[in-house]
């Protein structure tokens, strides 16, 4: 067998394990088929649709908007950040010791690291294309297909941090408080029905706030969306995902090195 099949024969084999693991997650399962419907339900029941003002960067104006819509878009971040960010965090921290076995025994890391991102690539797509559905239910987004990718893009950037936290924290506890206070921190501070202030300078640094410009922009205009935004849960992704790698190549590392090989004969 040549060296590209068994590559590609390790990379399907590790990406099947990992989607199987994330389907046995049965908390983020009930997650995402309950939790998704409740919260945007309740949003949708109980928040006011009085009119609100949105600093849209991604169009460069600000617009007026359905408050009850624009929390139903920010609940659904809410809701994909969350349960990504978990699925990933417990994914890295239960499969840590056994991956290190595995990279230790041989298997390619880079293999068992990007059959992980496959994984949450799929996951996410998932999540957020359900979320999008049951926005839907409730009202019309102007453009549903790119709300969907700007939930998908928040999925992607929580994914990140849930790969980082998996590979430091060492408590399961710590990892989901440090989660759900970080996405409903990020996700309230952008939303002007909880922060009358969220259209300072500085939310550009949070995690979700170029999937947020692009779903409120999705929901509410057909105006040209400045889409360099798409990238900004992506680079988060990437800036988490490679400090996550970094640790995971330094712990499994070679620790046999040079210092145990005999000293030439003189």
């Amino acid at each position: 067998m040549t060296r590209a099949p068994r590559l590609w024969e390790t990379f399907r084999t590790g990406a099947g394990f990992a989607l199987l693991e994330h389907a046995r997650n049965r908390l983020a399962l009930v997650l995402v088929v309950g939790y998704i419907p409740l919260w945007l339900t309740l949003e949708h029941w109980f928040v006011t649709p009085a009119p609100s003002r949105f600093l849209l960067r991604a169009t460069g104006r600000t617009v007026t908007v359905n408050g009850n819509h624009l929390t139903m878009v920010s609940g659904a971040i809410n809701t994909v950040t969350l349960i990504v960010g978990f699925m990933m965090f417990m994914t890295t921290f239960k499969a840590l010791a056994f991956d290190r076995r595995l990279a230790l025994a041989g298997y390619p890391r880079t293999c068992l690291l990007v059959s992980k991102v496959v994984a949450m690539t799929v996951a996410s797509a998932l999540i957020a294309a359900y979320a999008t559905a049951v926005v839907c239910w409730y009202w019309d987004p102007v453009r549903p297909g790119l709300l969907a990718v700007g939930l998908f893009t928040a999925a992607v950037s929580y994914g990140g941090i849930g790969i980082l936290l998996g590979a430091f924290l060492s408590s399961d506890l710590a990892g989901l408080f440090v989660i759900i206070m970080a996405s409903l921190l990020d996700t309230m501070l952008q939303n002007p029905m909880s922060n009358t202030e969220a259209d300072k300078d500085g939310l550009q640094l949070l995690p979700g706030y170029g999937p947020t410009q692009i779903s409120v922009a999705a929901g509410f205009t057909d105006s040209a969306t400045s889409y360099v935004h798409l990238l900004l849960g992506p680079a988060w992704f990437l800036a988490m995902w490679t400090l996550g790698m970094a640790a995971f190549f330094v712990r499994t590392r070679n620790h046999l090195g040079a210092r145990g090989a005999p000293r030439p004969a003189v």
